[in-house]
């Protein structure tokens, strides 16, 4: 399915879509960055908070696994806008649980609101930076996650100066919300409507839909692309919660260091994603995608091991640049066929989606037994994994990139 579409056109509903990324980052972050408050305010115990994160990610994953029958039935156009509304509902609701009628159980309905809208959105999304890159013939659905990053920094950035200006949880929350509402109105004027039915081989009732839904499960491609974005996903969850800790404790580097080696780790993803498109163009994505999940493995390896702070610090950018492409390369192969991309996009990442919320955690429970130096090991052998089975992300035949 390619649009007609002016220039114009498209230059627009690329925005919309870039600006829906970043709304998504900002809304994490916003939630990330006042759960020190929410924990105070409500006077819980980490083992609590543990819980409330263990909501929030089943809604996710719930969100993941329905995204396609919402675009079957809405479109990813009304789709976006109301999954957009949803999340900003469920970020109310964590302001008022925490601050207007301090209650556990409104915070957990806000982070399952929250968390289902974020994880249904993130499909959406990410089927139409797909469908952008049919249009333009180019990748840049790694630029389009990049923007993500781009709100996970604004959100972060945001949430330290409330904290620090003892701003309470709700106001922050519900001007982000009603920011991410107008937002959402205004780029939803500008992603032009689709149809993800051909109108030679998809009957376009109701049921015939669903079953499109559904049926990148029964493909075993889906399960292929699942480990590329499992290894990968494992790699970014895994850094985002354990490098710190890794440099300031197992290589006695103290917390002033521990965060600047994520802070390294992070800026190397995002440049990359940043710039990694046309690497991509030139090369292909099963190519890139071995050469990043060597470059992964090389860097968690050399973290685990160096000798010292400067190479642990070479480790952290090589972890970061070889994690930045395996999630959205693996969205946009499973994406090639416009007709089926929403079905088999939320198939995919919700196999990614699963290792990124529930791994971190395994790992945390594995390290307490060996270490937590000795259980990285376990994401540098899934990475590799990953990268075995990178062949599965060559463009369909008959898809764009079909050169790749």
């Amino acid at each position: 399915m390619t649009l007609e579409l002016t220039a114009s056109r498209l230059w627009t509903w690329r925005l919309a879509v870039f600006a829906i990324f970043t709304a998504s980052g900002l809304s994490i972050a916003t939630w990330a960055s006042r759960v020190p408050s929410i924990k105070a305010a409500l006077d819980i115990d980490n083992a609590t908070i543990g819980l409330l994160l263990l909501g929030m990610g089943a809604a996710s994953i719930v969100g993941l696994s329905v995204a396609s029958l919402i675009a079957a039935r809405l479109g990813t156009r009304l789709g976006m806008l109301l999954m957009m509304v949803v999340l900003s509902v469920g970020l109310f609701f964590i302001g008022i649980g925490t601050d207007v009628t301090p209650s556990l159980p409104l915070v957990l309905i806000g982070l399952a609101l929250f968390g289902f809208g974020n994880g249904t959105l993130d499909v959406l999304m990410n089927v139409d930076g797909a469908a952008i890159e049919v249009e333009v013939k180019k990748t840049i659905l790694p630029l389009f996650h990049a923007f993500f990053s781009l709100g996970t920094v604004i959100g972060a950035g945001i949430g330290v100066f409330a904290a620090g200006a003892k701003i309470a949880v709700f106001p922050h929350t519900a001007v982000i919300a009603i920011a991410i509402v107008v937002l959402a109105v205004v780029a939803y004027r500008y992603v032009p409507r689709r149809e993800f039915t051909s109108p030679d081989d998809v009957p376009t009732g109701w049921r015939a839909r669903l079953s499109t839904a559904l049926s990148a499960w029964r493909e075993p491609r889906t399960y292929v692309l699942g480990i590329v974005m499992l290894g990968m996903a494992f790699a970014e969850g895994g850094a985002n919660d354990w490098l710190a800790l890794g440099v300031s404790e197992d290589h006695e580097g103290g917390f002033a260091l521990g965060a600047a080696a994520l802070t390294v780790f992070s800026i190397a993803m995002t440049v990359v994603r940043v710039f990694g498109g046309p690497l991509v163009d030139r090369f292909g994505r099963v190519a890139t995608l071995r050469v990043l999940a060597a470059t992964a493995v090389v860097g968690i390896l050399l973290f685990i091991l160096a000798p010292n702070l400067p190479l642990v610090f070479v480790g952290a950018a090589l972890w970061g640049i070889g994690a930045s492409l395996g999630f959205p390369l693996g969205m946009s192969a499973a994406a090639d066929d416009p007709a089926r991309a929403a079905a088999r996009v939320s198939a995919a990442a919700t196999i990614g989606y699963v290792a990124f919320l529930c791994g971190p955690p395994v790992l945390g429970l594995i390290s307490t037994h060996i270490g937590l130096l000795p259980t990285l090991f376990i994401i540098a052998a899934l990475v590799a994994a990953s990268g075995f089975a990178s062949g599965a992300a060559k463009p369909l035949p008959g898809t764009r990139g079909t050169s790749h």
